[in-house]
């Protein structure tokens, strides 16, 4: 039987993530991933801002574009801002993935691939986890247990154990293959659709990849939208975007892919029992708002990282400190995301709509990023004032031309 300090369930970003830093620090770990590669669950769009790839130590290799644009459509609006220089990357997911697996062999690390967790027991003061490699059963002994999972929950939760209630949204995404006259028309932009017209209860997408290739997808809320009752399947929203907006004559489909995420209103996941911590999508990470996720999985296995290096060397007994720290850093920014979120996917009207892109339109691309990524909210009021002046300049020149029409009308002689 072999015995490792930390066996971390899914190969993820949060998982990868984790047992990466923990191999490095020296810790016997093991990674246990689910599918036989990384390319068979390549679920993300995987847009992320620039200082991702140098906060988290990642290659170029793993870039699938860079962008320097952000477009938005919306049913009766559109808006483009762009840079002088990229402000992001699009990554390809299934090569991060395998970056940060062959990190983790590369550091003493062992990865298990095409391995199902379970289930484990605490047996003789050891944790027994039980897995199923390769079709055959295993079982191996840890000191603390990582469930990495994500909306699955499936260690930190018992089998059959009922989990609380969660807001639920589901993706599905497009790679195509396409000219490379269409491909340029949406390199170097992030694209997102709005809108009674493209995804009442979410938001739709246009991603670049690797010359000629396009990400094209839609996500929905799992709820019933206050305005619009009718709902129609996630592809009907993806061939929207295909044939009404790209107007591709012809493209070739790579792949389809899809996921859905279970999001703990007010983060009121369960972040860890006895020696098991939950990382990653298993307690929230993802952003509600924009479903953005790679890098706040892994700045959150980051912080866990630090209370499992705590517990193996005996500092601490529990990870109490580690849910406080991740309610710290995530809690409001996710608070005001989800309830910008629900009242942008699910409550408010096409004009409403429409306004928040009149509203940015006068900010720069990094106040766009600044807003969109980093939630800094308050950015959308700078927008504002111009907006206002641009209704008022209208006003008065509309009063000067009445006020024209009517000194100049001709004088009505009455006899």
């Amino acid at each position: 039987m072999q015995q490792f300090d930390v066996v971390v369930v899914g190969g993820g970003p949060a998982g990868g993530q984790c047992a990466r830093v923990l191999t490095k620090a020296g810790r016997k770990v093991l990674l246990v991933e689910r599918h036989k590669d990384f390319v068979t669950n390549s679920f993300s769009s995987a847009g992320t801002p620039l200082e991702t790839l140098e906060r988290y130590g990642l290659p170029d290799s793993i870039v699938g574009s860079y962008w320097d644009q952000f477009v938005v459509i919306t049913s009766n609006q559109s808006g483009r801002w762009q840079a002088r220089s990229p402000l992001g990357v699009v990554l390809d997911f299934a090569k991060l993935r395998e970056f940060l697996a062959d990190e983790v062999r590369g550091n003493g690390g062992a990865v298990w691939m095409n391995c199902r967790y379970v289930r484990h027991e605490q047996k003789h003061g050891e944790t027994l986890v039980l897995l199923v490699r390769e079709g055959q059963e295993e079982v191996v002994t840890t000191r603390v247990l990582v469930d990495a999972t994500g909306p699955f929950r499936s260690v930190i939760y018992a089998k059959g154990e009922p989990k609380p209630e969660f807001l639920s949204g589901t993706g599905i995404e497009y790679l195509i293959e396409v000219e490379d006259a269409d491909y340029q028309r949406h390199a170097n932009a992030l694209t997102f659709f709005l809108g009674y017209k493209w995804m009442p209860r979410g938001y739709s997408w246009i991603f670049p990849m690797a010359p000629n290739q396009l990400k094209v997808g839609s996500a929905v809320v799992n709820a019933d939208h206050q305005i619009v009752k009718q709902n129609q399947p996630l592809k009907h929203h993806i061939h929207l975007v295909l044939d009404d907006y790209m107007k591709l004559k012809s493209y070739k489909l790579i792949e389809v892919h899809g996921a859905t995420l279970k999001y703990s209103s007010g983060l009121n996941d369960i972040y860890y029992r006895d020696n098991v911590i939950a990382i990653g999508d298993a307690v929230s990470t993802v952003n509600f708002l924009g479903g953005e996720g790679i890098r706040h999985a892994m700045q959150g296995a980051e912080i866990a990282c630090k209370y499992i290096q705590s517990y193996l060397d005996g500092t601490s007994s529990d990870f109490k400190t580690y849910q406080s720290e991740m309610h710290q850093v995530f809690l409001r920014s996710w608070n005001l995301s989800e309830k910008f979120g629900k009242k942008k996917y699910l409550q408010d009207c096409d004009e409403i709509v429409d306004k928040v892109v009149t509203y940015l339109r006068p900010l720069s691309l990094e106040d766009v990023v600044d807003i969109l990524f980093y939630y800094r909210f308050e950015k959308v009021s700078k927008g504002l004032p111009q907006h206002l002046l641009r209704k008022l300049d209208s006003l008065w020149t509309r009063l000067i031309s009445k006020l024209k029409n009517w000194i100049n009308r001709p004088l009505e002689v009455k006899g």
